[in-house]
């Protein structure tokens, strides 16, 4: 699923998108906002890629955070609540895990975890083991978290329409 489509079927549906990145620093909100008209859609987004951060700027619980560190698949579930509450959008997507080179919370190099938060409160999450480069992991980071919203808007489709 290309951006395009996605932020087409968000129009479609009257539905905004925040977004909350870490290891791709930004490279999920420029795949949007390089679609013409992503203003219609697009409200903003946070890299938070220091650890305290995602406490700070997007409310994941820092108790969370000492206990399981920032790769782990409920900080990106807080990230796309703490993303979607901060601007003000129907949908947060967010992504956190490791590009590499290194190991980070003792997590290996590609684990990524994707989450999206809908209007209704629910979460949708993808846990993701990842090879290749580290520029390789953060391209496939994107990929996949535009096809988990892409999966959520499909299922959602009637529900926002109006």
């Amino acid at each position: 699923m290309s951006a395009e489509r996605v932020l087409s079927e968000l129009v479609r549906q009257g539905a905004t998108l925040a977004v909350a990145e870490s290891l791709t620093g930004g490279s999920i909100g420029a795949a949007f906002t390089a679609v013409p008209g992503a203003s219609r859609a697009f409200r903003g987004g946070v890299i938070a890629y220091a650890t305290d951060l995602k406490d700070s700027l997007l409310g994941v619980p820092a108790d969370l955070l000492a206990r399981e560190g920032a790769v782990h698949p409920d900080v990106a579930a807080a990230m796309a609540e703490g993303v979607a509450r901060a601007c003000g959008a129907s949908y947060g997507l967010a992504v956190t895990g490791v590009a590499g080179p290194d190991p980070q919370d003792g997590k290996p190099v590609g684990t990524v975890f994707a989450a999206v938060y809908g209007p209704d409160g629910r979460v949708w999450s993808k846990d993701l083991r990842l090879d290749g480069s580290r520029d390789g992991i953060r391209v496939e980071t994107v990929h996949e978290a535009v096809d988990l919203l892409e999966g959520v808007l499909k299922a959602n489709m009637g529900e926002h329409s109006g």
